[in-house]
């Protein structure tokens, strides 16, 4: 009988591949005592990447913490499915905060716990912040910026899905140029939403020089688990950018959502990065190069720019924007970003913790 070599190729949960690794390489999500913060049976869309990465995000940032973790949710998507009246999904301290201030309530969070803490003599529970696009880079813009500018010892991490889902799909400051939303239907002039609009959060908090700031997506859920432990590691205001495409809001199949995550990263259109103190210190490399079409072009929320009247310029922009995020942060082979000046409080940050 002739013998044959078996390769196993999945590393992600319970398989034997995972499972061949060497213990430090293997996810959190494949271990039996995985923390399971955000259990199953809740009412997320099927294919949902926010509920895929919030389950690696809240785990990884269990095990770092050993479970003396307090998190802190904003109204929005992850909330209302996770905790339809009166079951929850969560398995953890967790509270739900108003739409836009839920670094506010994170920081009161982090305060009560240091104060808790120093009466007992030990050390302080960690608290983790969490919303969407919408309660975070828009109505929860102020109270966010202001726990970087006061450096909180809070973990705060975006689950981006580029749109107000939870409410009809409204335009967010994190909805892409171009995208049709609810309240950005392309017409005679506009190609859905405008060009030159939003907020780019991570530069924002790179630029108030705190300790950990990095983007990650739901394609590389490795590189997600390892930054959240790195963040834990830190003390301080950390922030965490996480790519999680919604199938009914972008209007793609879902089982699209990794595949979408992973383009949105080989176009160069969502930049993976991190830095410490306001520095970049580490990007994921483009293995290979992708045109923004093939990001575009399954989702009906750019169907609009495939038209046979659709004017090709709009596309063109969109490329550039792209080949821009390339050249900045030096995504392609041996290239170096650009030479992004270190905010002058990202040192002194660094000194006083």
């Amino acid at each position: 009988m002739q013998e044959t070599k078996v390769r196993f190729y999945q590393t992600g949960t319970f398989t034997v591949g995972n499972r061949l690794l060497d213990e430090a390489a293997r996810t959190v999500q494949s271990s039996m005592e995985r923390f399971n913060a955000l259990n199953s049976g809740h009412r997320a869309c099927q294919g949902c990447g926010e509920a895929l990465g919030a389950r690696y995000a809240l785990d990884a940032a269990m095990e770092a913490t050993k479970r003396r973790l307090i998190a802190c949710n904003a109204t929005g998507c992850l909330e209302v499915f996770s905790t339809p009246y009166p079951e929850s999904a969560w398995q953890m301290p967790w509270f739900h905060s108003l739409f836009g201030n839920t670094a506010a309530v994170a920081t009161g969070m982090a305060a009560a716990a240091r104060v808790k803490a120093r009466k007992k003599g030990v050390a302080p529970d960690r608290v983790l912040a969490m919303g969407g696009d919408g309660g975070t880079t828009a109505i929860g813009f102020g109270c966010l910026s202001g726990m970087f500018e006061r450096n909180d010892d809070v973990l705060y991490i975006c689950f981006d899905n580029e749109a107000y889902m939870n409410t009809g799909v409204q335009r967010s400051s994190a909805t892409p140029p171009t995208a049709r939303t609810a309240t950005t239907m392309p017409v005679p002039g506009y190609a859905g939403n405008t060009f030159g609009q939003g907020k780019n959060v991570p530069a924002i908090a790179m630029a108030h020089g705190i300790p950990y700031v990095a983007t990650a997506t739901v394609a590389d859920l490795h590189d997600l688990e390892r930054k959240v432990r790195r963040a834990m590691e830190f003390h301080g205001a950390r922030y965490i950018h996480i790519l999680v495409p919604c199938p009914l809001g972008w209007g793609a199949h879902s089982s699209k959502t990794i595949e979408l995550a992973r383009l949105a990263q080989l176009t160069g259109l969502f930049p993976v990065v991190e830095a410490e103190y306001g520095e970049v210190v580490k990007v994921e490399k483009i293995r290979r190069k992708m045109p923004v079409e093939a990001y575009m072009k399954p989702q009906k929320r750019f169907a609009h720019l495939f038209a046979k009247n659709a004017d090709p310029e709009v596309l063109q922009r969109m490329q550039h924007l792209a080949d821009r995020n390339i050249a900045r942060y030096g995504l392609i082979g041996d290239s170096e970003g650009e030479d992004v000046p270190v905010p002058e409080q990202g040192e002194e940050r660094a000194a006083r913790i």
